[in-house]
């Protein structure tokens, strides 16, 4: 498989080929309304002249477009295609993306960033845990409880130095704390790959986030073999489960809201439902200050206090 990210480019003609071969390779002639004769398939799925056919476009075109030949698709023939491999909607914006990546280029490479100050007050007036990510999911500044509940065993001054900040997909496969954090870790991950998905199509141009792309191939097998399937989905809101080593259990619903005129960054915000147990598992939080204490009430630890770590 090759390492995207270790050039720090986005090769997005290569990667539009595999998109597309991913997802003829989940459908079967019978779920669109295809004659299969008994002839054996050599490929999973739907053939390309099965695919061009659907979409109304010719084998030779649709060749040259899965090949990364043809940079100059209409928006007919991207919405074509969509309808034919019943993309969904993030899916189908990734499509665009990958299939137009002249036009992303136009646009100047992202370099690094910074939580504005009227943002970063705000995050710190939250009463819920809270952060801010820039578009590679680098950690730009979060609250005290946001800290504790992602990562208490991290210096909470991380986030201010550029070259050292917490990256949430990073610490998600690379950090045993993280691994231990999430109860459905293999959720996790799968939201976690798909969400990079989406943003390496929005911004092929970015350097650091190939770069961190290729990192995270060339060390996790488990990142490597999600990445392969082609995952797309906007992760913008849902339920996390989480077993913190301070309060035990807690389902927490999450909102990822887009920050306007920042150049791709987002605040990540946590809730529970008023009156649960999470709740009162996060006032547990919260009553401990990120400080790695245990607060009164909380449930026996397995294997003591985490640990903290600076630097």
């Amino acid at each position: 498989m090759r390492p995207l990210g270790l050039t720090g480019d986005m090769e997005t003609t290569g990667e539009l080929g595999e998109f597309l071969r991913t997802r003829r390779a989940r459908l079967q002639p019978e779920d669109v309304g295809l004659v299969a004769y008994g002839a054996r398939r050599r490929v999973p799925g739907l053939r390309r002249e099965e695919l061009a056919q659907l979409a109304g476009v010719s084998v030779a075109y649709y060749t040259r477009l899965e090949q990364g030949q043809s940079g100059n698709a209409s928006d007919g023939v991207l919405d074509a295609l969509a309808r034919a491999l019943r993309l969904t909607p993030d899916e189908h914006a990734h499509l665009r993306n990958l299939a137009r990546p002249g036009r992303a280029a136009r646009r100047p490479a992202a370099r690094a960033q910074s939580a504005g100050p009227g943002v970063r007050q705000l995050v710190a007036a939250l009463g819920v845990p809270a952060a801010v990510l820039d578009l590679r999911y680098d950690v730009l500044a979060w609250n005290p409880l946001g800290h504790a509940l992602l990562a208490g065993h991290l210096d909470a001054a991380a986030p201010g130095r550029p070259d050292g900040r917490p990256n949430t997909q990073r610490l998600l496969f690379l950090d045993g704390h993280a691994r231990e954090l999430y109860p459905r870790w293999e959720e996790e991950a799968r939201r976690a790959v798909s969400a990079l998905r989406l943003a390496a199509g929005e911004h092929p141009e970015d350097r650091r986030l190939a770069e961190l792309i290729g990192e995270l191939t060339m060390r996790s097998e488990e990142f490597a073999a999600l990445w392969s399937r082609h995952p797309v989905r906007a992760c913008t809101s849902g339920t996390k489960e989480f077993h913190h080593p301070l309060v035990g259990s807690m389902t927490l619903e999450f909102e990822m809201m887009r920050l306007p005129d920042t150049g791709g960054q987002g605040l990540l915000a946590f809730s529970a439902e008023p009156g649960s147990p999470s709740e009162a598992a996060l006032s547990l939080l919260a009553a401990a200050g990120g400080l790695g204490g245990r607060p009164e009430g909380a449930p026996p630890l397995r294997g003591g206090v985490l640990k903290r770590r600076t630097g």
